[in-house]
């Protein structure tokens, strides 16, 4: 099979595109899944370019989505030819999140999905959305459960409710899409008119541009009548509460935090059952991901560098 793998001296240009042997057919409890797409998220970017160490030779990419070729004993949920999509936690299915970081997160610290076929535990999938193809599940598993968590999971968002959403990355936009299925008020900001314009067409109640607006906070606080927002997804600030896009460290102001009374939940993605309850929702709300630019596995390298630009609106997706 074909596969892309770090090497040593890991940035954009080493990324190399092997041969590798097929897996081994799926044991009990397994299947082995054709993966025939991809997307990227920061955190597959920080791998590739050795942000965060990984063994040389490890497979990137955290999420893929395609048909299954084979199931092993005992697996009941899935079918020859049903379309499955990866977990980010293969173990942890449900509850509290379970002690071990990232150990098994793929495209970390086990191999990802940045080749053509996978023989993993049948947990380690869920099906895909109704109607959805392998591109747009691909971006379900890390943007899509990052949004939900935030918002549904640990947030009891509830219609009426008032959402900021940042910028026009796949978590942003997921937290838009989910926000307006609940029946809430969304603003966004970004720093470009013209992306602001396509995220009023998905749904965005007010628009603000941070740059030609740099007290947004107090922009958005007046849009709500001097109430506040109720929830927002922070991405890009010194407090990196999902992703690391500014650094691992920032300054706090606890003295806000406590006169305000706010609530900050640090996350990172989901449990299985969250992923489920996702995909529910969305089959009733019938929404689907924006999707940006597609690359070929072996331009791998070219996909990172499109993400670096920070042209794109929504996923970038990886043809597999």
């Amino acid at each position: 099979m074909k596969a892309i793998q770090t090497t040593k001296l890991s940035s954009l240009d080493t990324l190399r595109l092997v041969d590798l042997a097929d897996p081994a057919p799926p044991g009990p409890g397994e299947i082995t899944v054709r993966v025939r797409a991809s997307s990227l998220n920061y955190h597959d970017y920080m791998v590739a370019v050795g942000m965060i160490p990984t063994p040389e030779g490890r497979i990137p990419m955290s999420d893929g989505a395609g048909e299954v070729l084979a199931v092993g004993e005992g697996v009941n949920g899935f079918a020859v030819g049903d379309l499955a999509v990866s977990t980010f936690f293969p173990g942890w299915l449900d509850g509290e999140a379970p002690d071990g970081g990232f150990a098994g997160v793929p495209g970390d610290g086990a191999d990802g999905f940045a080749r053509e076929l996978v023989t993993a535990p049948a947990t380690a999938f869920t099906h895909t959305p109704k109607g959805w193809g392998a591109a747009e599940a691909a971006t379900l598993t890390c943007a899509g459960v990052t949004a939900w968590r935030a918002l549904v999971g640990d947030g009891a968002l509830k219609g009426g409710d008032t959402v900021l959403v940042q910028g026009t990355g796949g978590v942003s936009i997921y937290g838009l899409q989910i926000a307006k299925a609940f029946g809430c008020t969304v603003i966004a900001t970004s720093s470009s008119d013209q992306k602001l314009e396509r995220l009023k067409a998905l749904g965005a109640d007010h628009l603000i541009n941070y740059r030609s607006e740099p007290e947004w906070g107090a922009a958005a606080q007046k849009l709500t009548a001097g109430r506040g927002v109720d929830h927002i997804l922070e991405i890009g600030g010194s407090i990196a509460v999902i992703g690391v896009l500014a650094g691992f460290a920032g300054p706090i102001s606890t003295v806000s935090i406590l006169g305000k009374q706010l609530k900050v939940i640090g996350l990172t993605v989901g449990s299985r059952r969250q992923q489920l309850d996702l995909i529910r929702a969305i089959d009733v709300a019938g929404y689907k991901p924006v999707l940006d630019r597609h690359f070929p596995l072996a331009d791998l390298a070219g996909a990172f560098r499109h993400q670096e630009s920070n042209t794109h609106f929504g996923k970038i997706v990886v043809d597999i």
